[in-house]
């Protein structure tokens, strides 16, 4: 990473605590005039990295507040400028007092994740870490936040990083080889070539696949619940759900439209999507419903397809799991074992995974839980996720495409110069990661959806 910092003739300022009252209360100050502030608000500055006690006055010296007072100096600080900060009590007066106070001496109020873009343009951390730290503070659960942690320390981005020197290398041997086309010897027949993108192409699918793990981890996934009428759609959603979230009887169709949950099930961050039992009506009103139901399913990932554990799947349950979308992963749920006399178990059915459980009382839900996370590649053993995005797996698949386009190429034998020419493609893709190629309209959405005060 280069050791370069960006100039920035600008001082921001932020509160970087949440809202409300607290034992504690900082104000953060990065810039060139962090220091000159620090000084007119608290006095003498304490060696670098060490706290002191101190008053903090308003520019006219009447003391707001007395706290600590901590100075980083550049370029060794977060955001690789002069950083200060001003720890003092919680109340949001005193801390609007202390953000008006030094705006008033030269600073101005940071815009949100403005903290963490001059870390990123000054090479203090990579665009991939800078959203680490917004994934790190909004985890939804401990194994979120240790994959966050992960990606924060730079795991992911130097992963990123060997596939782009490997990408590197290849183009520079394929070009290499270009300038040397009269030669007798054909360069591009070497098999080391092939099994050198062969194998940065399998790193890749590799990558994907992890990748798409961590995005789980962080965006969560949606499962949408689905089958005939009173079959314990509703039933289950407030099992999941922990609370009577959805009305519950005995009347066939009872539910209409479409009904979310967020929750965290086991530490991976779900939408539960309860919908309108599928089945023919002359009720427009249950029609619409049953289109909504249909309409939640595309836009899943995982369906459970509901059927009654004292009936078990019926000819029209076997038409309906034909019909549901192919990307949908599909596990049945033989709701009702309370009722049946049957045990909880996993079985087989009709070719497929088959849940035998009791949403009423909750037996067999962990056989549930395990089969969701297993379906979202997200397990127990989960040392070495790191946090992804959308946009990281867009990327990486993109290099992937890339990367097996130029491989039909040198296989072809005939157009090398595009082989090359996907290979600079499939580096500007991964550069994209960790920012080393970001267009500026790029960084403005991603650090615009940070807190003010990183």
């Amino acid at each position: 990473m280069q050791t370069s910092v960006k100039t920035n003739t600008e001082t921001i300022a932020a509160v970087a605590t949440p809202p409300g009252r607290g034992a504690l209360g900082i104000l953060r100050l990065s810039g060139p005039k962090a220091a000159h502030i620090a000084e007119q608000i608290a006095g003498t500055l304490p060696k670098a990295r060490q706290a002191a006690l101190r008053h903090f006055r308003d520019p006219h010296g009447t003391v707001i507040d007395q706290g600590l007072l901590l100075y980083f100096p550049g370029p060794n600080s977060f955001t690789g400028e002069d950083v200060v900060e001003l720890q003092g009590h919680g109340g949001p007066v005193l801390l609007d007092l202390l953000l008006r106070s030094v705006c008033a001496l030269g600073a101005r109020v940071a815009r949100p994740g403005e903290f963490s873009e001059r870390a990123f343009l000054n090479n203090r951390i990579d665009l991939a870490q800078a959203e680490a730290i917004a994934d790190l503070i909004d985890a939804a659960s401990a194994q979120a936040a240790r994959a966050a942690s992960r990606s924060l320390d730079g795991e992911f981005s130097k992963r990123i990083h060997a596939l782009v020197d490997e990408l590197i290398q290849l183009r520079v041997f394929i070009e290499g080889a270009l300038d040397f086309s009269d030669e007798d010897i054909d360069w591009l027949a070497d098999d080391k070539l092939r099994t050198r993108l062969a194998t940065l192409i399998e790193h890749l699918h590799t990558l994907i696949t992890q990748a798409a793990r961590g995005r789980r981890l962080r965006e969560g996934i949606t499962v949408t619940l689905t089958g005939q009428p009173n079959v314990g759609k509703s039933t289950l959603l407030n099992r999941l759900a922990g609370s009577d979230a959805a009305i519950v009887t005995e009347i066939a169709g009872t539910t209409r439209d479409v009904l979310r949950e967020n929750i965290v099930l086991d530490d991976l961050p779900l939408t539960v999507v309860d919908t309108a039992g599928l089945r023919e009506s002359d009720d427009p009103v249950e029609r619409e419903g049953i289109r909504r139901a249909w309409a939640a399913l595309a836009q899943a990932e995982i369906a459970l397809y509901l059927v009654d554990d004292r009936v078990g799947i019926t000819p029209e349950d076997q038409a309906l799991l034909r019909q549901l979308p192919t990307q949908l992963k599909v596990l049945v749920i033989a709701n009702k074992c309370d009722l049946s006399g049957h045990p909880p178990n996993t079985a087989t059915s009709h070719d497929y995974e088959l849940i035998r459980l009791s949403a009423a009382d909750g037996a067999g839900m962990e056989l549930l839980t395990e089969a969701i996370k297993r379906i979202a590649g997200v397990t127990d053993n989960a040392e070495g996720i790191f946090s992804a995005r959308t946009r990281h797996v867009d990327a990486l698949r993109r290099a992937l495409a890339f990367s097996q386009d130029a491989q039909a190429r040198l296989l072809e034998g005939v157009t090398p110069e595009l082989a090359a020419e996907e290979l600079r493609l499939a580096q500007e893709a991964l550069a994209e990661i960790t920012g080393q190629f970001s267009s500026d309209d790029l960084l403005g959405k991603i650090f615009s959806q940070f807190c003010i005060g990183k």
